[in-house]
Parts: C-alpha cells; structure tokens; sequence
C-alpha cells in the first residue's frame, strides 16, 4: 500500500508524540510528507527518543489531554485529516502507583478525544490506540480475539477496557449516525520494542540501560509470556488501518488486534537480545513482591490479515537485532535521527 497517497500534505493530528511510539510514529509519518500537528504533555524521559529527531512540526504543543476545552480548541484549529491518539499513562506498574492519573489520562483522556471529535464533526480518521492488556486476561492460553471480554485486575488494564466500552459508546450513537464525518477505530497492540523506549519498569530499556553500565539486569517475570514485536509492525498496523478506513466505511467503528503470530517468555526476549548486545548479563530475581501482572498474554489477529492483509515483518530474532543495533547506535554517540530514519526505510523496503 502506497501510504504517501495517503498522508503526503495532509493535515495529521498525533497525540503523545514524545512517547516511544508516538515519536517513531511522526517520524514515519513526517518522511511521507505529512504535516504534523501534535500536542502532548512534556518529554517523558531523558533521554528521548523526541530530542533526537530532526522533525520540522506543523505544531508541536504541550497540553494536558484532561483539559476537554484545549483539546477541543486544538483539533478544530488544526481541522486533521487524520488523527492517531497514543497520548496515555502506558505503564502497568506506574498505574498501582498512581492510579486516579491513570484513570483520567487513559479513560478520561480518550472521552475528550471523541468528544472533540463528535463536536469537531468535519471529514476525519481517527485511530485510537488502547492496549492488548483491555481484555479480561484469564491467564489462561487463550488467544484473544477483538469480540473477547473486557476486563482487567489492575488500574492500567481497567482504564484501557474503559476506554475501549467508551468508543464503543460513542461510534454506535454518534459516528455511525447519517450526520457523522467521522470514522474512528481502535487498535490492540501486543508488547511493542525498538530502539527509544527510556520508560521505567520496561524489560528492554532496563536491559540496555544495565548492560551500557556494565550491570547484570535482574528479570522480574522471566516466565511472563507477551506477544513482542518491533515498534513499527503496529505502526505500520496503524497506517494500514487508517488507509483502508478512508476507503472503507464498513470499517467504521471496528477494533483491530496487531501482533505477531507467537507470543514468548520474557528470558527468552532478552536471551535473544544479548545474542546482539556484547557484555549482556542477565539472572533471575528473587523474592520480589510485585503487583499482579498477568502471566501470560496472547492475541489472534486474524482479523488484521484478513482485512487488512497485515502481517508481522519483522520475527523475534530481527525485532532483537534491530532494537539492539539502535541501542548500540545510541550509547556509540551515532546518529540516532538517521538511525531511526533508516530503519524505518528498510521496514518500508520489506515484503
């Protein structure tokens, strides 16, 4: 799919694009020539992945997503052709600490969204990412399908299934409806990695940040199954989507899945990393009394390959090469603006 035909001079909005994906995102989408208009709240990190980009913004502005009324303002001034909403508290272990955050950023958040949106009410996209941690996790091995029960045990999962009964709401009363311009969708990402992720509490940057200082890294969860994949598999999910919700108005109001075919433990995620990381020393963890976080955690995405045609590119041995290449780029003092630029290239170049 030719995804230039589609953005190059369009008008996009991003929200938390000086977050991991968010960053990768308008990078991807500044080379096809878009404009971007983005807003978030300050750099999440230091570093970021944000401050290494050579990106010429339409707009680049720091609002909270709980201000109902600049979001508004936001969107109706900058009239997108296409918006994709990432802004989020993203982190399971951050959301026992703060919670009420939590709550107001992922669920609240979203509702100022489609309410801007449906105030907004001129021809517009809008891909609203959620999470894989939505559905009602079993732990159990089931691969979880878009139809499967929302639900979660922690506050970051219950936002996330918040936000998604919340859309659901909305498309069927509002966007749907013979006077709507908008066409929304969600997306349900599995586990994203790749070069750039400085959070805390994350098994890679907190493998890289060790092994940079000659640390062995200690595994919280090593038999804790995740369906990883590199950043710009869901991403390239997301443009995918937005592409074919243009051409498409049946899609209106759907919830895509987007990971790879296997999910893996996590001791076998940093195994395969240290196969491209010299020094890289790992053990496991004892005695660690942690909140609860699901063991395992699977997804059928089916569906994105059906209707979609969308498939993981990159397996579990090239997402750790590449995400260990970046990294070593980083800590080498290369170009991490180029860096990020070609592999984007070369993800693009894939069959």
């Amino acid at each position: 799919m030719d995804y230039s035909s589609y953005f190059k001079n369009k008008n996009i909005v991003i929200t938390g694009h000086t977050g991991f994906k968010g960053s990768w995102l308008s990078q991807w989408l500044y080379m096809l020539g878009a404009k971007i208009n983005a807003f978030s709240l300050d750099v999440p990190s230091n570093p970021a992945h944000y401050n290494e980009l050579n990106i010429k913004y339409s707009s680049d502005e720091r609002i909270n997503l709980i201000n109902s009324d600049k979001v508004f303002e936001f969107i109706t001034d900058k009239s997108p052709d296409y918006l994709f909403h990432l802004a989020a508290q993203p982190l399971v272990l951050e959301s026992y600490k703060d919670q009420y955050n939590t709550y107001m950023y992922n669920t609240m958040g979203t509702l100022n969204i489609l309410e801007a949106l449906k105030r907004y009410n001129k021809n517009c996209v809008a891909i609203i990412i959620t999470s894989d941690k939505c559905y009602e996790n079993l732990d159990d091995k089931i691969d979880y399908k878009e139809d499967d029960r929302l639900g979660g045990l922690d506050p970051y999962s219950t936002s996330k299934a918040s936000a998604e009964l919340i859309f659901r709401g909305y498309t069927n009363s509002f966007f749907k409806t013979k006077n709507s311009n908008i066409r929304a969708c969600t997306t349900r990402a599995g586990n994203v990695i790749g070069g750039g992720d400085w959070a805390l509490d994350r098994i890679v940057p907190d493998c890289f940040r060790s092994w940079a200082r000659g640390d062995e890294v200690q595994l919280r969860n090593p038999n804790a199954t995740r369906p990883w994949q590199h950043v710009l598999d869901p991403l390239n999910g997301y443009l995918s989507l937005a592409c074919h919700l243009t051409e498409n108005a049946a899609l209106n109001g759907e919830s895509f899945n987007f990971g790879p075919s296997s999910s893996y433990s996590v001791s076998t995620l940093v195994e395969n990393l240290s196969n491209f990381y010299k020094s890289a020393k790992w053990s496991i963890a004892s005695n660690l009394d942690s909140p609860h976080e699901a063991k395992l955690l699977s997804l059928n995405c089916d569906k994105s390959y059906k209707v979609l045609n969308i498939i993981q590119k990159l397996n579990l041995k090239d997402t750790s090469e590449w995400t260990s290449s970046w990294y070593q780029s980083f800590y080498s003092n290369g170009d991490i603006s180029i860096k990020t630029m070609n592999q984007i290239e070369e993800f693009m170049s894939l069959d």
